[in-house]
């Protein structure tokens, strides 16, 4: 059953809004976003959508991002199929939506900011699916960034948000890793200003990736031999490879000039604010429990995994919190 779920789940559907307006105020004349849907939608008199939640995805994410919850849509569970309308959208800047690989206009495709990436959703929802108020918006890591940035945009549009493994600002150890990433593509020679033909220097930026997304310990554990070390590290290198550079750096820009400290006031939705002990790119103490304490109408819940970073994917140890935190919505 599960996997039939999945199998229907992944189909993408896609929707072309006209004349998108960025922060910068550059305008596109169509802007394709790509998303997906699960479950059976609830609508009032007017044929609007009353039970849609949101999912929102990761740096390196895209609408099947989705699948690490899975098991939450099953029968009873608090992301009960049956009970909501399931909404998840791969972000302006990423393949699937329009982004600069993906554009005729390549390397003069804007510069796009969470904010845009949030207002092509917004306007995604309206303009086509109908949803003029969610029930929440999920996010994880970057897709955190975006359900904070929705409480913040349009608070009244939603009854919670669940920021998960996320941050109010890149700063710190985050902000260098961003500009290193980019300086180590942007200074090859075969980048040549975006213009390039091969994509260059990609792998080494994802080498640079791998050095903090598990937890400090795990490399020990999980590579006791430096040739199977290196070997992992090589395959997150050809991963790399996959992606295009200049998605890359607009989508690093856009988490770089991520700020919402001074906002969070705005954000009216209840919130639970979920981080991993042993993230080493959001670790609790700097982000996610300041986090917390700078929302109103928030709650705080933290576990421990040794994957760091990718322990979001262990989503039993959430499973229970999520529940109970929805039930009281």
């Amino acid at each position: 059953m599960i996997d039939m779920i999945k199998k229907n789940m992944f189909k993408p559907s896609y929707h072309i809004l006209k004349n998108f307006k960025f922060q910068s105020g550059e305008v596109i004349k169509e802007l394709e976003m790509e998303y997906t849907t699960l479950g059976n939608a609830i609508r009032d008199e007017e044929g609007r959508i009353k039970n849609g939640l949101l999912f929102l995805h990761g740096w390196s994410g895209d609408y099947t991002s989705f699948r690490r919850f899975m098991d939450l849509t099953e029968p009873g569970q608090a992301f009960d199929k049956d009970r909501f309308y399931l909404i998840s959208t791969t972000a302006l800047g990423s393949p699937g939506s329009s982004a600069p690989s993906t554009s005729i206009s390549g390397n003069d495709f804007p510069k796009y900011t969470i904010e845009d990436m949030v207002n092509a959703q917004y306007r995604l929802l309206k303009e086509h699916m109908n949803v003029d108020h969610l029930l929440g918006v999920i996010g994880t890591s970057m897709g955190g960034f975006q359900a904070l940035q929705w409480g913040i945009s349009y608070s009244d549009f939603m009854d919670f948000i669940i920021p998960i493994v996320t941050s109010s600002a890149v700063l710190g150890r985050n902000l260098a890793i961003f500009a290193l990433m980019n300086s180590i593509i942007e200074e090859h020679p075969l980048y040549k200003e975006g213009k390039y033909l091969d994509n260059p220097a990609v792998k080494n930026a994802f080498e640079l990736q791998f050095l903090f997304v598990f937890g400090a310990s795990y490399y020990n554990k999980a590579f006791p031999k430096r040739d199977i070390l290196l070997q992992s590290l090589e395959e997150q290198g050809a991963e790399g490879l996959k992606m295009d550079a200049r998605d890359v750096i607009w989508r690093n820009n856009a988490a770089i000039s991520f700020d919402s400290r001074d906002k969070l006031s705005k954000i009216r939705a209840k919130a639970i604010i979920i981080g991993i002990e042993g993230d080493e790119f959001f670790p609790p103490e700097i982000d996610t429990i300041p986090l917390s304490e700078s929302i109103s109408n928030s709650e705080l819940f933290i576990f421990k995994s040794d994957l760091g970073h990718l322990g979001i994917n262990e989503t039993e140890k959430m499973t229970d919190v999520i529940s109970n935190f929805m039930s009281r919505i």
